[in-house]
């Protein structure tokens, strides 16, 4: 307790819990055509990858805007963007509650959804930003556990559709909105420090090395197979095991909550055993486990069972990569981590997409949960295989911070940075 306090008094505590709420609230509110997607599909008369389009529409467009929100945020600072991008939300969902009346209107209102998974690089640079080096992975991992309003969007909106309408809950989430608008008024303060306010050559500078491309693919492993599968879950409930909207809802919220709590564990335990370590244990997990979900699905229980165990990975990689990126990137953290978190985000898009095609076309959505296994371990083979130049650079043996942070950042001398010598 005494630790965490030393914590929250290095920094500005009220500026982080605006951002948790922030994020919160904009996870919540962007994965809301997933959490609706049984009632939206009955609607619709929609095929199984008519609803994967439309679920992977919000994920690639969220993905997509967190640059330009990025890039909003160094004009205006980034606690004006949030505001910003919190109107614009409020605007997309009066959209949602007054003109979705074709599929080719829902596919035009999951772009509009995509603005509230614009918030994360925001988010986590404004909670961080007051916090010193040292605890900037901590307040990172707290606002990144804002994935939490994911499992609040499957658990809520589904009865809230049951009893107003699906449309409606559109109109709901536009009033929520102003909760988190207001606390950030009222509690938030812009950050002093400048490690948000990079060009644009530095804020792309980690996707010019392998490192950079490694750890968005391994992202888009972990929070893309996070966000993709609570987005899709509740249609794979309500379709393959015949439950109810409102039930489909409820069991995707067990895995999702599990995901989004388990991301602070993951980069507790990354310090302490390594992220390298951690990671190796999450991939190997999420490709046995989601196997083994398409190869039950014969059995409620079980599979339920089996997606809060693979939640439970995929939010602990979230939080051991996210340990591993402060290592890398010392003096930018926030700039690599809010790219990485973009690229990494599409991954995402290739759930639903991945799923509705399996189906439709091969019978099963097996083929699907396979698909994202295999992609699990060609990951895990590629970290293995970096972790050996890692280990001699910049990270102690599993991943682990050095204990002479200074003398390995001075040590390691990434080529992108080589190259840029005179």
């Amino acid at each position: 307790m005494s630790s965490f306090k030393t914590f929250l008094h290095s920094g500005h505590g009220p500026t982080l819990f605006a951002a948790f709420l922030y994020f919160s609230f904009s996870c919540c509110i962007w994965v809301l055509n997933g959490a609706m997607a049984p009632f939206i599909g009955e609607t619709f008369d929609l095929s199984p990858a008519q609803k994967g389009l439309m679920l992977s529409v919000p994920i690639i467009a969220g993905a997509l805007m967190r640059f330009p929100l990025g890039i909003l945020s160094q004009y205006i600072g980034r606690k004006n963007a949030t505001l910003v991008e919190m109107g614009l939300i409020a605007v997309a969902m009066l959209f949602g509650f007054f003109f979705v009346k074709s599929f080719n209107d829902l596919l035009a209102m999951g772009v509009l959804l995509g603005i509230a998974g614009a918030s994360f690089g925001v988010a986590l640079s404004l909670g961080s930003g007051w916090f010193p080096p040292q605890h900037k992975g901590l307040a990172m991992g707290l606002v990144g556990a804002g994935n939490v309003g994911t499992a609040v969007s499957v658990l809520v909106a589904p009865p809230l559709a049951q009893w107003l309408g699906w449309q409606a809950v559109y109109g709901v989430a536009a009033g929520a909105i102003l909760v988190p608008m207001i606390v950030m008024i009222v509690f938030a303060k812009e950050p002093p420090d400048v490690d948000s306010h990079a060009s644009f050559r530095e804020h792309i500078a980690c996707l010019f090395e392998k490192d950079g491309w490694v750890f968005s693919l391994i992202y888009g492993v972990t929070f893309g197979g996070f966000i993709g599968l609570t987005t899709f879950l509740p249609s794979y409930y309500y379709d393959q095991f015949g439950v109810s909207k409102v039930q489909a809802g409820q069991l995707t919220m067990l895995a999702a909550f599990m995901g989004a709590a388990v991301r602070i564990v993951g980069g507790w335990i990354s310090d302490r055993w390594g992220g390298v370590n951690t990671l190796t244990v999450v991939l190997l997990v999420v490709a046995v486990g989601l196997v083994l979900v398409g190869i039950s699905s014969g059995s409620l229980a079980l599979t339920t069972l089996l997606l809060i165990l693979c939640f439970a990975a995929l939010g602990a990689g979230n939080g051991a990569l996210f340990q591993l990126v402060p290592l890398r990137w010392p003096t930018s953290t926030a700039v690599a981590g809010s790219m990485i978190g973009e690229i990494g985000a599409l991954g995402g898009g290739l759930v639903p997409n991945a799923m509705g095609l399996s189906k439709q076309y091969l019978g099963s959505y097996v083929w699907g949960f396979v698909f994202f296994g295999a992609l699990s371990l060609v990951m895990l083979g590629v970290m293995r295989v970096m972790q050996i130049r890692w280990t001699r650079t910049w990270a102690e043996k599993g991943g682990r911070a050095r204990t002479s942070p200074h003398a390995a950042e001075a040590k390691y001398v990434s080529p992108a940075r080589k190259t840029a010598r005179p």
